[in-house]
This record gives C-alpha cells, structure tokens and sequence, in this order.
C-alpha cells in the first residue's frame, strides 16, 4: 500500500524541498542578542503582513498565546475565552499555572462569544469579584469545524471589551485561512485585536514555528517573557528561513485546502452514519456527527485499513483537515473508503443462560 493519506491535522505537513534548501543556506545569528538576519527577516514580514509594529518568533502558539495573557493580563484577574477554545481545552490550563490568571468561560455560537455578555462581564466590578483584564478571541475556530470569525461580530468584541479598557489577544492560529475565506488582507482580518498570534506549522507547511505580533513596545516585552519561558533559541534563523519561504509561498494556496474540504463535506453529508453540514464548512476542517457515537472507532478503522487517518474531536465527532501534502485522489480516495465501509455492528455480549 502506499504512504497513509494524513487528514488527521494541517501540522502534519513536510517541509518543501523550497523549504529545505533555504533552511540549509540561511544566514544566521545569536537571536538573543537580536543577531539572527533571517529571523528578523522574518519577524519585519509577518509585522507588515498582519499591520502590527513589530513580531516576534515563538517556538509555537502556545508560548505565544501565554506570552500574550502574562503581557496584558494581571495575576488573580480573569482573561474571559470560549468554551470550547484552543486556549481552554489544549494548552495545558498555561493561563492559570504560569499568568496565574483565571479563565472565564463563555459559551459561544460557532466558538465566538456573545458580544452582550463580554460586555456585562468587562463591566462587572466589586472587591468580591476578580476583574477580567484580557479577552481571548479564536479564528478560525477549530472546534466549531474551521469557522470564521464574521468581521462584524469581531468589531462587536473588541467594542464591548474597550468599552471598560480589557485588551483583546487573537489565537490565529489559522487566521490566514480566515482571510483567505473572507477574500480580506490578513491585517484587515486582524485590524483592531491589542495582540495576535499566528502559526507558520499549520496550513503555512512550515516545520515549526508561530509569530507573536503587536506594537514596539509589547514585542519588547514579548522578548523578556520569551526568554523566560525557556524560548531564547540561539541560530533560530535556520527555523525562520522555511518560516519566510512559507509566507511567500503558501497564503494564497490555502483556497485550495478550504476546496477540498468543502468537496469531503459535501460527500460525507450523503453516507448514512454521518452527519454535516457543508455549507458549514468555510476553511479547511470539517467535523462530522457520528451515528451512534459508538462507532467512531469503527469509521477510523475502516479509513486506517484503506491508508486514510483521519482524528476524533470529542465523543461521537470525526475530524479531518486538508492541507498542502494532501491532493484531490487523497481526498478520491477517503470518500470511497467512507462510503464503502460496512455497516456497524457492535459487539454485544452473549445473554446470560437463565437456569
């Protein structure tokens, strides 16, 4: 059989030969005395990309985005985010073990909170009550299935949280996806958030790597935090170079992953035991309902035996991500699997023999 068709995430991706040869030939410094030509290359890049001042590299979005929350946040104050949010659910409770500040959880509609109830919880103030000092906004939202944040629900946000001087921090992880389904500029998508972060190991195809980006004055800080955190990386230039070759290579592409997906969406709506909408389906993930929830296992057994994986998102949810490492006959071949898999048939112990 031949190599596996990997839906499982877009951080799954090789690097490209384009990659590779500039990561060989890339011209490098100490970074921690600011030395790196290639990273700071970089960083001037992805700051005029997104409209900030500056940008840092970050060895992942994790450290960027907790760098962000000890940056605008104050210890035993609350920093509100989405329920099911990256930030929440996958990066280890960092807010709270390392800012020492505490998460207010909200539900959201498609992962973006109600801007209402952001502002009824930015106003609140009492001695009894730790005041909220950040808010935590996603897009594109991986648990709601790569959904985009709509432009006049973000300036709704950043409003309601300005309104009582609470800084906004974007987890773009994905946020070139985003701008890339909106038809905007990247810096018109991030146009108004204090801080945001982006990967270049998602979608981008590079190896490693997220830019922190914000003004002069919060990347310099960004830096301090940085190095404390253990992220002070010496030659990083020879990580940035694939980090450049991605930003000049890989934005525009993204419509063919969010293509694909919308295809796999379309044809999984038809196969009896799992549940979409298409028409949900904006970037490049789609989550499908399992039915009975059960079978999961099932499903991704059946895609692993025909060289497909594929991942799970909580009970009774199937995800799969396209990405560049990924063409139309894997996506050919993934639906034929799915469509072929037998029905399920769970295993049910044998009645106990009444004497």
């Amino acid at each position: 059989m031949s190599a596996f068709i990997d839906l499982r995430s877009d951080t799954v991706t090789q690097p490209s030969s384009a990659m590779r040869r500039a990561m060989a030939e890339a011209t490098v410094g100490d970074d921690v005395y600011g030395e790196d030509r290639t990273v700071n290359a970089l960083q001037e890049e992805a700051a005029e990309l997104m409209g900030f001042e500056a940008a840092l590299f970050v060895p992942s979005g994790t450290m960027g985005n907790l760098i962000a929350v000890q940056l605008h946040a104050q210890r035993g104050t609350e920093a509100i985010v989405e329920a099911n949010s990256h930030v929440y659910n996958y990066e280890l409770a960092s807010m709270a073990a390392h800012g020492g500040v505490l998460p207010r959880v909200v539900r959201g509609e498609r992962g973006f909170p109600n801007p209402t109830e952001v502002e009824l919880l930015c106003r609140k103030k009492s001695y009894y009550h730790a005041p909220v000092t950040l808010l935590l906004l996603e897009n594109t939202h991986n648990h709601a299935g790569g959904a985009v944040l709509p432009m006049a629900r973000k300036e709704a946000l950043i409003a309601a949280a300005r309104t009582h001087g609470v800084p906004v921090h974007l987890d773009g992880a994905r946020v070139l996806n985003a701008a890339v389904a909106l038809e905007l500029s990247p810096a018109e998508v991030v146009a108004g958030y204090d801080s945001v972060g982006f990967c270049l190991s998602k979608g981008l195809g590079a190896p490693v790597g997220s830019l922190l980006c914000g003004t002069s004055g919060f990347i310099e800080e960004a830096r301090v935090a940085r190095k404390r955190l253990g992220g002070g990386m010496r030659q990083v230039g020879v990580l940035a170079a694939a980090g450049r070759i991605a930003l000049r290579d890989n934005i525009a592409r993204l419509s063919l992953d969010h293509a694909r997906a919308r295809r796999l969406a379309e044809a999984l709506a038809g196969i009896p035991g799992l549940r979409i909408d298409p028409a949900a389906v904006e970037t490049n993930i789609v989550i499908a309902d399992v039915d009975p929830p059960e079978a999961v296992p099932s499903w991704l057994a059946c895609l692993r035996a025909g060289g497909v994986l594929a991942g799970t998102l909580g009970f009774g949810r199937i995800r799969f991500v396209t990405h560049l490492d990924l063409d139309d006959a894997g996506i050919d071949r993934a639906i034929a699997l799915l469509r072929a898999r037998p029905a399920y048939n769970p295993v049910r112990s044998p009645p106990e023999e009444v004497s």
